[in-house]
């Protein structure tokens, strides 16, 4: 009789071909890094890869619901402070822009991988389309609740400005790029403008 894998030993492998193949796909593009490679660099098998993960697009749908999940806690962590509107939104552009910094620094995860997924109906760009509906909207909200006179038109300049401080931190240095996506965010969103941090 064979004996089964404990849910935790399953779920760290689980997690290691999530980082690992998160790693890679973000650094060196999705098409280009194959299943063996992960498994390899995962130190697991195959058939535990293909337990998991049934093809490699389900491999990277979850990539990309890890990279919407750290997004999502940017605003969690601004809700969990209790603050006005106005000091979430502040808050929130923070978080972006640290994230930007830590995370990021090779340009959006969601329009990388849409440029390699050209099929506006595949289930990699209905994950990004997922994501950048939610990300607008999260932010129309905040905007509706710090009385922004024109909501749905300052989230749609945040998310502009967002995918494009993350383009422009790539090629020119996210230390160039900061300030003015700061600045500019902060205009977007109708808050007063302070000195961004370097």
């Amino acid at each position: 009789m064979a004996t089964r894998r404990s849910p935790t030993r399953a779920s760290a492998a689980r997690e290691r071909l999530l980082a690992t193949a998160g790693e890679l796909f973000y650094r060196e593009g999705i098409h280009s890094v194959g299943v063996d490679r992960i498994v390899g660099e995962a130190g697991v098998t195959r058939a535990t890869f293909y337990r998991h993960f049934p093809s490699k697009e389900d491999l990277v749908e979850a990539y990309l619901g890890v990279e919407d999940a750290h997004i999502r806690a940017a605003f969690e962590a601004a809700e969990a402070t209790g603050g006005e509107p106005p000091e979430l939104l502040s808050l929130v552009i923070e978080g972006l822009a640290d994230d930007v910094a830590r995370h990021h620094t090779r340009g959006c995860p969601f329009i990388n991988a849409a440029a390699e997924y050209p099929d506006a109906a595949s289930a990699v760009r209905r994950t990004v389309a997922v994501h950048r509906d939610w990300f607008r909207s999260s932010l129309e909200h905040l905007l509706v609740s710090a009385g922004a006179p024109d909501p749905v038109a300052a989230a749609g300049e945040l998310v502009l400005l967002r995918d494009a401080a993350m383009v422009g931190g790539y090629l020119d240095g996210w230390e160039r790029v900061r300030p003015a996506f700061v600045t500019s965010a902060r205009r977007a969103a109708g808050l007063p403008a302070v000195t961004a941090r370097a």
